[in-house]
């Protein structure tokens, strides 16, 4: 059974706690990890990049000079691309880079990289964490103490709390994230899962 290290917000550490087998006990399955985090990481194009071809130029379409006579090569239009200012010859257009993934199968992947951190001895849990004013200090001195400083966290807590934002936000390598929006990329991403007890039921109260 997968465990992992708990400590208080004091960064003392309280022992060893048991992870459920439903999320954490699962095999990793690397094809699948690749699908959802390929996924994943296309649906956020926006594919908004577009040229205009000589098509959508807004040039006049008169003759710019006559055709015979000037010693020049014949032109049609301005909006030819081999003028300046004119169309984009197979320039990038506007496109959908959504990949659509199954339910179940992100669920499996989730569940595969739960498994990889909790294997690595990479996920910890804090126990009794609450802030009463927004302190960023505080949290940085109980990462320091935890030994989990300069290192990448992904830090997920139950329900949204301000003051747990606002402490959180503007630290480098921390990343804040509630347990029932977490998706495999962000933990896989990170070198450290932070969890509260709290969000590590909500966890299974989603995911399972």
């Amino acid at each position: 059974m997968a465990s992992a290290k708990v400590y208080n917000f004091n960064g003392e550490l309280k022992g060893k706690m048991d992870l459920p087998d439903s999320l954490f006990g699962a095999d990793v399955e690397k094809a699948v990890l690749y699908d959802v985090i390929r996924a994943y990481m296309a649906n956020q194009r926006s594919g908004t990049a577009q040229a205009k071809s000589r098509g959508e130029v807004c040039f006049s379409k008169i003759k710019p000079y006559r055709q015979k006579g000037t010693g020049r090569a014949r032109a049609g239009k301005r909006s030819s691309p081999i003028w300046k200012g004119g169309g984009v010859v197979f320039g990038p257009r506007k496109r959908d880079y959504r990949i659509n993934v199954p339910q179940k199968v992100k669920r499996k992947a989730l569940k595969s990289v739960l498994a990889d951190k909790s294997n690595e001895d990479c996920v910890v849990i804090v126990e009794n964490f609450t802030m009463e004013n927004p302190k960023t200090k505080d949290f940085a001195r109980f990462l320091e103490s935890a030994g989990l400083n300069n290192k990448k966290i992904l830090f997920a807590i139950a329900g949204f709390d301000e003051n747990i934002y606002k402490s959180v936000r503007n630290m480098p390598g921390v990343a804040f994230t509630l347990g029932r929006n977490i998706n495999a990329y962000e933990i896989l991403k990170a070198d450290i899962l932070l969890l509260t007890q709290d969000s590590l039921s909500s966890l299974e109260e989603v995911f399972v």
